[in-house]
């Protein structure tokens, strides 16, 4: 899945994308760190995966989207 990404704080490695209908979903440093990103800057495109639905969704991989 594909979102934008919205906030990033680099002490904690969390923060949170904006899907694309404009839903923020949270992250966690776990999630940043599983996909070997470095940094993040807002408004950059990233690659998500997700697990659970609705309330329940959490991600569980951040990494820069790529042609």
């Amino acid at each position: 899945m594909q979102a934008t990404a919205y906030t990033y704080d680099p002490e904690t490695r969390s923060g949170q994308v904006l899907l694309d209908d404009g839903t923020p979903v949270p992250f966690d440093a776990a999630a940043f760190t599983a996909g070997g990103l470095l940094l993040l800057r807002p408004g950059q495109r990233v690659r998500i995966e997700t697990e659970g639905t609705g309330d329940a969704l959490r991600i569980t991989l951040v990494t820069l989207q790529t042609l």
